[in-house]
């Protein structure tokens, strides 16, 4: 969406296809938030920014550029961060309103070796959007991710600490928000929605053609260079000539078990896990590798622990891990890693502690009725779960540490003497093993209000839940090998002319690291961008 906007501003003529009858994909349902450092409401803000601490940023947590993939080259983490402020300067020109997300922390930042991390936030979003102004095209949007109320992922947090003055605050304005809205007959959206619904106004602005219920069959090449597409649409080939490039920006393949079974045998994640769009199926991928291109990283997602529920649905933990009175272990009752930690990060040391130990697929999230009394867990406020959880078995509760243990055929024995050893941590504030609490976004995620450290609190109170956690995911990161310019490469580093490409049928730039709030939208958003003005310039 973003490159055909930026191709018909620069005088080009540009179509949108789209295979389900949903616009947006993945981007949709998620908080539609976009990290790009050092971007103007910083320097409005009187946030303080700079390219260099950015660079700094990326380069110690994702390691060196010669040391990583292709994907995430030198040229390419410059290209991102300097044209993404170009990029957000465009899309303010085309009327689409952002706002910062105030403390929403780079995920690294505080991190023990990590330098240039920022703690307010290099996170933006949309602000909320009136769907009214969408006409028929109001049914094609993806459900927001909060649901019916219309409150920003930047707000998400705060409302998570309902029990305290900044998180009641914030859900009176959440509340407020949406019944305005109501009371005055908008029919306001936030989070990805929003996003997704700016995007859209500003190509029907433009007279873009959005084609949705579209399939791409296969791209047409000629004397070497990608000039076309053959599309399936309304039960009929269509063949569409494009004068100056195809732009794949198709998502990744989380709902393909074949291509989940072929390359990810060290990280072996399942569609049933996965939070991504239904249309993620990577069918766009394999048409680009038929036609030469390169991949890498195809092991590699962007994970995020998630219990399932009753329904059979993925729910994914973000604050819930982060809160004091929480704990993860795996099947022997052993905790095995930070639980604060950016969530891709503890989606990876499951698998790791499965490869070498077991018992970690499922792991156990263990909470005590302090943080069931405090916090919300999903979507339920603080307080009892609801009925069904517990009825159906999907959350375990026992008055006792052992029968908890007992009831998830963990050894009891082990998770007691875990247990005992980390509430020996939550008093003195310290985590010796996993230093969980240090990190800026670790200390945002969990309680301003618990001393003496917001991530740190001890499984005291009776009685305890427990819930199995899986390495669920919001979209693969691995995909097709691209140059700083978006352009495809083939194995030999080649461009394929014609072809560009963008977000999560792309190698990731960030590598296999999530640097932020927004670091998926991001990098499909920027690339985008840049693929648009690179085929102008051809």
């Amino acid at each position: 969406m973003v490159g055909a906007l930026r191709a018909k501003a620069l005088g080009k003529d540009a179509i949108v296809i789209e295979k389900t009858d949903m616009v947006g994909g993945s981007t949709g349902m998620s908080g539609g938030v976009v990290w790009i450092p050092n971007n103007p409401l910083m320097a409005r803000e009187g946030v303080p920014d700079s390219f260099d601490e950015a660079l700094t940023y990326f380069d110690t947590v994702v390691g060196p550029a010669a040391d990583s993939s292709p994907a995430s080259s030198t040229a390419r983490r410059k290209t991102y961060l300097h044209r993404g402020i170009d990029m957000f300067a465009f899309l303010e020109t085309e009327g689409i309103q952002f706002r910062r997300c105030e403390g929403y922390s780079d995920y690294y930042s505080g991190v023990r070796g990590v330098e240039g991390g920022s703690a307010r936030s290099r996170s933006i979003e949309a602000v909320v959007f009136d769907t009214n102004r969408l006409g028929t095209w109001a049914a094609h949007l993806r459900p927001p991710v909060a649901g019916w109320m219309n409150m920003y992922t930047g707000e998400a947090k705060s409302v998570s600490n309902l029990r305290t003055a900044k998180g009641m605050t914030a859900m009176t304005r959440v509340l407020a928000r949406t019944a305005s809205g109501r009371v005055r007959g908008k029919r306001y959206v936030t989070n990805g929605a929003a996003l997704v619904a700016h995007l859209l106004s500003a190509l029907l602005k433009r007279d873009i053609p959005v084609w949705i219920n579209t399939t791409l069959v296969d791209l047409v090449v000629e004397e070497g260079r990608v000039v076309g597409a053959v599309l399936e649409r309304d039960g009929r080939t269509v063949r569409v000539r494009a004068r100056d490039g195809v732009l794949l920006a198709a998502g990744g393949f989380s709902r393909n078990p074949e291509m989940r079974a072929e390359f990810s045998a060290n990280q072996p994640g399942r569609p049933e896990w996965s939070s991504a769009n239904p249309g993620d199926t990577g069918e766009v991928i394999r048409i680009a590798m038929a036609h030469g291109a390169a991949t890498d990283m195809m092991d590699e997602a962007w994970w995020i622990p998630s219990w399932i529920t009753p329904s059979g649905k993925p729910a994914m933990t973000i604050s819930e891990r982060s809160k004091p009175g929480s704990i993860m272990v795996d099947s022997g009752g052993n905790r095995f890693t930070n639980e604060a930690a950016a969530y891709q990060e503890t989606g990876q040391q499951m698998f790791a502690r499965e490869l070498t130990a077991g018992g970690a697929i499922p792991s156990w999230l263990i909470i005590d009725s302090y943080h069931r009394s405090r916090y919300t867990f999903g979507f339920a406020p603080p307080g009892k779960f609801p009925k069904e959880l517990l009825d159906s078995g999907t959350i375990k509760q026992s008055d006792t540490l052992e029968g908890l243990a007992e009831m998830c055929g963990i050894d009891a024995e082990t998770l007691c003497k875990n247990v005992s050893r980390f509430n020996g941590f939550a008093v003195t504030g310290i985590d010796e093993d996993f230093h969980r609490g240090e990190g800026d976004h670790e200390r945002y995620q969990g309680d301003i209000t618990h001393k003496p450290n917001p991530s740190l609190g001890p499984i005291a109170r009776a009685p305890f839940y427990a819930v199995q956690m899986y390495p669920g995911d919001i979209g693969t990161n691995g995909g097709l090998l691209c140059d700083e310019n978006a352009r495809v490469l083939t194995d030999a580093g080649e461009p394929i002319p014609g072809l560009y490409a963008a977000g999560n049928c792309t190698a990731s730039v960030m590598g296999r690291k999530y640097l932020g709030a927004g670091a998926t939208i991001g990098p499909s958003a920027i690339f985008a961008y840049v693929a648009a003005n690179h085929a102008a310039a051809e």
